[in-house]
C-alpha cells in the first residue's frame, strides 16, 4: 500500500484549497493516484463522533483513578468509596481489563466504548421464527381501529 507522509497530507490539502485539478495532485504529490484519492477521501471525511456515555457507566477519568489506585497498592474497597461506586463494580472493570497488575485505563476506556455498540442485529430482526411467534402473540393488539372497521367517534378513550 502506497503511505503519504504527513507533509504529503499537508500539501494535498494545500492544492485541494488551490483548487488544483488532479493531475496536479499526482505530480506534485508522486504517489499513486489511488493512494492520493485516500488521502483526498480521509481530508473530507467527518471526525469520529465521540460516543454518546450514559452517566451510569465509568468514565475515563474514573478508570484513571483506578488505575492510579492500583499502583499505589490501595485496595478496591477505598478505590470504590472514592469514586462513589460499589467495590463490586470497581472489582468487575478491573478483571475484566486484565486484573489489578495489567489494569490500563486507557485500554479498558477503549474496550468499554468498541462493547457500547450493538455487535449484531436484534434476535427479532435475525429470526423469522421467532419474529412469527412473536407476531401471533401480539397480533389482536397491533390491529387498527380501521382494521376493526370502528369510526373515529366509536373508538374508546
Amino acid at each position: 500500500m502506497d503511505r503519504i507522509s504527513d507533509a504529503g497530507r499537508q500539501r494535498i490539502a494545500e492544492l485541494l484549497a488551490e483548487g488544483a485539478p488532479a493531475w496536479r495532485l499526482h505530480e506534485g504529490i508522486n504517489r499513486s493516484r489511488y493512494a492520493i484519492r485516500r488521502a483526498v477521501v480521509a481530508l473530507h471525511r467527518p471526525p469520529e463522533r465521540e460516543p454518546r456515555r450514559s452517566p451510569l457507566r465509568l468514565s475515563l477519568a474514573g478508570r484513571e483513578e483506578i488505575s492510579r489506585g492500583l499502583a499505589a497498592g490501595e485496595p478496591v474497597r477505598e478505590i470504590a468509596r472514592r469514586l462513589g461506586r460499589a467495590p463490586s463494580a470497581v472489582c468487575r472493570e478491573v478483571a475484566a481489563n486484565g486484573g489489578g497488575d495489567r489494569y490500563r485505563a486507557c485500554a479498558a476506556d477503549r474496550r468499554a466504548v468498541r462493547l457500547m455498540r450493538r455487535p449484531e442485529p436484534a434476535k427479532l430482526a435475525r429470526c423469522p421464527r421467532l419474529r412469527e411467534a412473536a407476531g401471533e402473540q401480539t397480533g389482536p393488539a397491533l390491529v387498527t381501529a380501521a382494521d376493526r372497521g370502528l369510526a373515529e367517534d366509536q373508538l374508546p378513550r
